[in-house]
């Protein structure tokens, strides 16, 4: 049995801004216990909406450090540049001091630089992100966690490079470090990816996303998402 907490929003205004309140509640929440918190975004055109209503919330942004889940192999400029987005998104929107934030650094030492996000996570985080944005891909992948992909076995690293995928490669958190988040919150819209999530919610391990440890994780998502779930296929 399931133990995702599902929340079903209708549009995807409600979806982005039901999300965001669930990032802050998670944010604040990490504020109030440790004095800081720690808090990585997925990458993809999905979460822009979500993150424009997250800078909205009154959040003291000078506790919090901002970390990536993934990033694609490409330029700063590029707009398939994860980070380019989050920056219009989140960043440019809120007061946050430039050693708070901790972009993935690609080069072209694609090895080097996963070794060197991993050693931030543990210098700044202590290897314990506090809350951790997912996305899920129609094709049952998440973070740049694809399917048939060597990333997927890498346990001893809580970052790693990726083969090439849909054009580009990537450097994602693994199994380790999305093992150890204190909270995740999946983001989930579109009919697309409705059989994608009836297998996450039902656990299935075949799916990159089925792997990710759900007793602290919920799901917002949208309704076609969850047609699936809702007899609607």
């Amino acid at each position: 049995m399931s133990t995702l907490e599902l929340h079903v929003h209708h549009d995807a205004e409600e979806l982005a801004r039901g999300a965001a309140d669930a990032l802050a509640t998670e944010i604040g929440w990490a504020i109030r216990r440790r004095g800081t918190a720690t808090f990585a975004m997925s990458g993809g055109t999905t979460p822009w909406a979500m993150l424009a209503a997250l800078a909205r919330h009154p959040i003291d942004w000078g506790l919090v450090h901002l970390f990536q889940v993934d990033e694609r192999a490409v330029g700063d400029d590029d707009d398939a540049r994860s980070w380019k987005h989050t920056r219009e998104a989140l960043v440019d929107a809120i007061d946050i001091p430039a050693a708070n934030l901790h972009p993935i650094p690609i080069g072209v030492d694609l090895e080097g630089a996963a070794r060197e996000y991993s050693a931030t996570i543990q210098h700044v985080a202590g290897g314990v992100l506090d809350v951790v944005h997912l996305g899920l891909g129609d094709d049952g992948h998440t973070a740049s966690l694809v399917p048939g992909d060597p990333v997927l076995s890498v346990t001893d690293r809580l970052a790693a490079p990726t083969a090439e995928y849909r054009g580009a490669r990537r450097v994602t958190l693994t199994y380790p470090a999305l093992a150890a988040a204190a909270r995740i919150v999946w983001l989930v819209d579109g009919a697309a990816k409705a059989d994608a999530l009836q297998r996450l919610v039902a656990g299935d391990d075949s799916i990159p996303a089925g792997r990710v440890p759900q007793d602290r994780a919920i799901v917002h998502c949208d309704e076609a998402a969850v047609s699936s779930l809702l007899g609607g296929k």
